[in-house]
């Protein structure tokens, strides 16, 4: 059987693995991984060696994306092990999706967004708040929920929406994305078709890479306007009258 080409690395059978043992070893000297499947069912991984410390946390993060990445599951599966877990974890479509650390730039730019929004609704009834904040999204005609955690998201719907636990089961008003390279089509094509199907009335894209904003408005459960900005513009909330964010401050002098 030829090896298949995944994002992961290679996947090879293990009878082709021990037939051509020499060749997977250069191609994991290389830098890549070998992932190994038996009866169809992957059993291991080779990996590039590194230092002691280095290899020791790369294999732990591996197997727990191994363990719960890409996995499916129902809701209520997902939510007795995402209560039993510290890791960061979203489920689009029934699948369980990690959720890496942001890195510096992502940070900056969603404390200069956490500080526009926090000074429009500022003694407004909505309210701001960001990422870790799981949402439950109820998606029309679909009767499972996914659940992710937007980096901004406005409630507008607070009162009778908030549990005993202090778990938020409202749909925001608005939501914010800030893309990276691992999540840019999540975030563009998922995420989009989750927030427009659940009742969210907007929705921000943060486009690092461009330097741009894109903003979607919903209406009746389908894209009804969308527009992007770029440096030089000011992009403006369709749903929120003056809420509007600099496109080129937010971006400028960025570590």
């Amino acid at each position: 059987m030829k090896s298949i080409n995944y994002q992961e690395g290679v996947v090879v059978t293990a009878t082709e693995f021990k037939q051509n043992f020499g060749k997977y070893l250069d191609y994991t000297e290389q830098q890549n991984d070998v992932v190994i499947t038996k009866n169809g069912i992957k059993v291991a991984r080779l990996t590039p060696y590194v230092t002691d410390i280095e290899q020791y946390f790369t294999v732990r993060e591996r197997a727990l994306d191994y363990q719960y990445g890409g996995k499916k599951v129902s809701y209520e599966e997902f939510m007795e092990i995402s209560e039993k877990s510290t890791l960061r974890m979203e489920l689009i479509n029934g699948e369980i999706h990690l959720l890496g650390s942001p890195n510096i730039g992502h940070q900056e730019i969603l404390g200069r967004l956490h500080l526009i929004f926090n000074k429009y609704f500022k003694g407004k009834e909505c309210r701001v708040f960001l990422a870790p904040f799981d949402v439950h999204f109820k998606k029309k005609d679909i009767k499972e929920p996914d659940v992710m955690q937007p980096d901004v998201l406005v409630a507008c719907d607070l009162k009778n929406n908030v549990t005993g636990k202090g778990r938020y089961m409202g749909t925001p008003t608005l939501v914010i994305e800030i893309l990276s390279d691992s999540t840019r089509s999540k975030d563009m094509i998922d995420k989009l078709n989750t927030y427009m199907l659940s009742g969210v009335k907007e929705y921000w894209v943060i486009d690092t890479k461009n330097e741009s904003i894109l903003i979607y408005d919903f209406v009746d459960n389908e894209i009804d306007k969308f527009k992007t900005y770029e440096k030089g513009n000011i992009a403006g909330s369709f749903v929120f009258s003056g809420l509007s964010a600099d496109v080129e401050s937010l971006f400028s002098e960025l570590i």
